[in-house]
């Protein structure tokens, strides 16, 4: 008997980007001019800024709500439809706020990308 040779089976577009890799410099974009290089590092500081926050946020809602658990062991006595109420709290209440925190980090992230920053402090005073 025979063995079954082994065959190589890819999608079609990991060949083309195969094949693509084999001749540099044909996709090598023109250098871009100063200005846009000082806009984009500003762009890349704004979002930097608030990736920061968000890293921060979520690690208080994580972190906090450990500590909640541990600061409150009487939620481990209380109990919802057979649940502790300890096991809730991480597993399900914690979950829309990181939907949250998420939803407001890809809105702030592209207006940063934009350039709509926040207005100043004293235009934001005026307007709301």
């Amino acid at each position: 008997m025979k063995p079954n040779r082994r065959v190589r089976v890819t999608s079609p577009q990991t060949r083309i980007a195969l094949a693509r890799r084999h001749r540099p410099g044909q996709h090598l974009l023109p250098m871009p001019a100063p200005a846009d290089i000082t806009g984009a590092r500003a762009a890349f500081r704004r979002q930097r800024r608030i990736a920061l926050a968000t890293m921060a946020g979520l690690a208080c809602l994580v972190f906090g709500t450990s500590g909640l658990v541990a600061a409150l062991p009487a939620l481990d006595r209380l109990q919802v439809a057979g649940v502790p109420a300890s096991w809730l709290v991480v597993g399900v209440a914690l979950y829309p706020l990181l939907l949250a925190l998420a939803i407001v980090h890809v809105w702030r992230a592209e207006r940063a990308e934009q350039g709509d920053g926040a207005p100043p402090a004293n235009d934001r005073l005026r307007h709301g």
